[in-house]
């Protein structure tokens, strides 16, 4: 399939699908026709790719990881034991950035019901803030 119908397909646009193509992501055949600037074709893999590629960068790494990632697995496969340890340095990321998340949600809540109560008392900061589970 052509760029437009591609970009159509997946969602992103034309101008982050050639940006895909330029870091080696994706890898389109080209066809004889378009002159100088061959026609780019685009196959179920590619697309399949960007799914890789969204679900690299949901888990938090960069493209240029996302590109070695690619080329490691196009050329030797993963082993069950790199993907392991690759998905676990993410998830203590993850688990970080969830632990910072449930602060800055815990300090959002004080300062609400601080603000609620007319601003009386010692102002909420991170010093101040319980990380005690509110009871839902």
């Amino acid at each position: 399939m052509l760029i437009s119908d591609f970009a159509r397909a997946t969602g992103l646009s034309r101008e982050t699908v050639r940006f895909y193509v330029r870091l080696g992501l994706l890898r389109p055949t080209t066809s004889g026709k378009g002159g100088r600037r061959p026609y780019q074709l685009f196959t179920d893999e590619d697309r399949q790719a960007t799914e890789v590629i969204r679900v690299g960068q949901s888990l938090g790494l960069s493209l240029k990881e996302i590109a070695a990632l690619d080329t490691e697995r196009r050329e030797n496969g993963i082993p069950p034991d790199r993907l392991t340890e690759i998905l676990k340095g993410q998830l203590a990321g993850l688990e970080a950035k969830a632990t910072e998340l449930d602060t800055m949600i815990h300090l959002v809540r004080a300062k609400i019901d601080w603000l609620s109560a007319g601003g009386h008392g010692p102002h909420p900061n991170l010093g101040r803030v319980s990380m005690v589970p509110e009871p839902a």
